[in-house]
């Protein structure tokens, strides 16, 4: 199947009614947010989706998105490669009152004036929220190795540097 650039919104109850799959991209140029987040979104996301109405009668958006980035290591600062691996299943709704009806299997997710969704923020929002709240490579591929790690005590030259802050303690007794 050849792979074809996704639309920017849907209806997805109108979709779901004709059980629509999507199945391809959104340019790494509109992913504004994500790139603000990453040193470098690397391509294009890849996108499946699946819209259906389920049993409960209730419009379901479920789907897989993958996009390559680059992120700085914050243990040695260099760059490196993660995969953004992500699975959602959202409902709509009209407004975030409704999200409390919702089985707890769904994400809510608010429609548009017209009825739609953003398909880009919502892909958008998924990567984002899937980025590692510390970034580094796996400790076989950091340069900075175990042995330069400190954990604990400090060692001796440091200990014994005068403290920065003993001029504020001065300042306290004035």
């Amino acid at each position: 199947m050849q792979k074809v650039k996704l639309p920017l919104t849907i209806d997805p109850h109108k979709d779901a009614q004709r059980r629509m799959d999507y199945d391809g991209y959104v340019s790494a140029s509109l992913l504004e947010r994500l790139g603000e987040s990453v040193s470098n979104v690397l391509g294009d996301a890849q996108v499946t989706l699946s819209l259906y109405v389920d049993p409960q009668r209730l419009t379901v958006i479920k789907g897989t998105a993958k996009v390559d980035v680059e992120l700085d290591c914050q243990r040695c600062g260099n760059p490196f490669t993660q995969t953004l691996d992500c699975t959602f299943c959202f409902s709509p709704v009209k407004n975030m009152d409704q999200a409390d009806d919702l089985p707890e299997i769904y994400e809510p997710i608010e429609v548009n004036e017209f009825g739609e969704v953003s398909l880009l923020e919502m892909i958008e929002d998924e990567f984002i929220l899937s980025l590692p709240l510390v970034p580094m490579h796996n400790s076989e591929h950091c340069e900075v190795s175990a042995q330069e790690q400190v954990f604990g005590e400090l060692p001796e030259e440091l200990a014994k540097k005068p403290n920065p802050f003993a001029v504020l303690a001065n300042l306290k007794k004035n």
